[in-house]
């Protein structure tokens, strides 16, 4: 067993390192784990995976520690490893978001647009039973959405005017409504 520095988080501390793996990782991991997942978490924004990342670079290293040539290395060697296989992971996304299925639109079901279809015809032919100055100042505030001064001023009336059509129009239209569901 030899004596070597192996950088620690915040200051550099002589640790008994030899070429027994399953000490060497077991101290790494107990001094470097949880620094080693916040660098994975930040680099894939997503914690579980960054623990997986990590675990995945430790069991890496275990099996690779006779081949490696400088064990005060083994650190260097852990965070390469993670930022590796973080990359790996991004791309990996980005591959399956890229040929995901496109998720189909909201639509609603043919029924649903079969009765509102009945209910706008409804309306509009209800609308067409409405005297002409009824007709005229409902469809200009609900359907062309404008003020009682702009519909005084497109139809030539008074505001106490258009409050009186549009007030019999809408009763008119609740009770043909009524009447015909």
């Amino acid at each position: 067993m030899t004596e070597t520095m192996v950088a620690g988080a915040s200051t550099a501390a002589v640790t008994r390192v030899g070429w027994d793996a399953d000490q060497a990782v077991t101290q790494l991991y107990s001094e470097h784990y949880r620094p080693l997942v916040r660098l994975a978490a930040l680099l894939v924004r997503d914690y579980a995976t960054a623990e997986e990342v990590v675990q995945d670079a430790f069991v890496a290293m275990h099996g690779a520690w006779r081949r490696l040539r400088d064990p005060g290395k083994a650190l260097s060697y852990l965070r390469q490893s993670v930022v590796n296989r973080a990359r790996s992971v991004l791309r990996h996304r980005a591959v399956v978001e890229k040929h995901a299925p496109k998720a189909l639109p909201d639509a609603p079901s043919a029924e649903h647009g079969a009765l509102g279809e009945l209910e706008r015809a409804a309306v509009i032919e209800a609308l067409r039973r409405l005297p002409t100055r009824q007709r005229e100042a409902i469809v200009l505030r609900y359907y062309g959405d404008l003020s009682e001064a702009q519909i005084a001023d497109a139809m030539g009336i008074s505001r106490g005017a258009v409050k009186s059509h549009t007030a019999r129009g809408i009763a008119a239209l609740r009770t043909v409504l009524e009447q015909t569901t």
